[in-house]
Formats: structure tokens, C-alpha cells, sequence
């Protein structure tokens, strides 16, 4: 369980989940997605190392860029796209949770 827990903490920040849709998409630097993301660099750098941490991306040096891609692409969309059908069963429970929902801590 440990391990599912560091799993699911690197998909637990809105951040890294919208770099993760970008990186679905395929390959960014961290100027691509500072742009598409509206993000300081500073920020998508340290979401970046969080997701890499975690196994969930891949860098290559391109030049003097990284370059950053999803690590397993296949499992993560399968796992995002299980997370979409699980939301959708729990409705607004999610959202209004006590814990982490809008208005608890995050």
C-alpha cells in the first residue's frame, strides 16, 4: 500500500495532473508547458522532479533543453481514464469531501 500511496500522492496536486495531459499528449520542454500551462518555471520544474520522483516521467536532454514524456503512457492514460469513470460513479462525494474536497485542505 505504501507504494500505491506514493503513486497516487504524484497525481495528487491539479498541477502535475494538467502537465500529465500535456506529456499525453506528447513530449514538452518546461518552456512548452510554462506556456500552455501559465505556470512559473520554477513551479512546472519542481512538479516535474515530483513526477520523475515518482516514476511517472521520463527526461532526455535535448541540446541544452529537457525534454520530459510520459514514462508508461498506456497505464497512465488506463489509470486516468479509471480515475474519470470512478468520479463519475461518486458524483459530487469527491468534491465535497471533508478531507480533500474543495473545501477541506488540499
Amino acid at each position: 500500500m505504501e507504494a500505491a500511496a506514493c503513486l497516487f500522492h504524484g497525481f495528487s496536486d491539479r498541477s502535475r495532473l494538467r502537465i500529465v495531459q500535456h506529456l499525453a499528449l506528447g513530449e514538452h520542454r518546461v518552456v512548452d508547458l510554462t506556456g500552455h500551462l501559465g505556470l512559473a518555471q520554477s513551479t512546472v520544474s519542481r512538479h516535474l522532479s515530483c513526477l520523475l520522483d515518482c516514476g511517472i516521467v521520463t527526461v532526455r536532454a535535448q541540446g541544452r533543453a529537457s525534454v520530459y514524456a510520459l514514462a508508461h503512457p498506456e497505464a497512465t492514460l488506463a489509470l486516468l481514464g479509471a480515475a474519470e469513470r470512478l468520479l463519475g460513479l461518486a458524483g459530487d462525494a469527491v468534491t465535497l469531501c471533508p478531507q480533500h474536497g474543495k473545501t477541506g485542505s488540499s
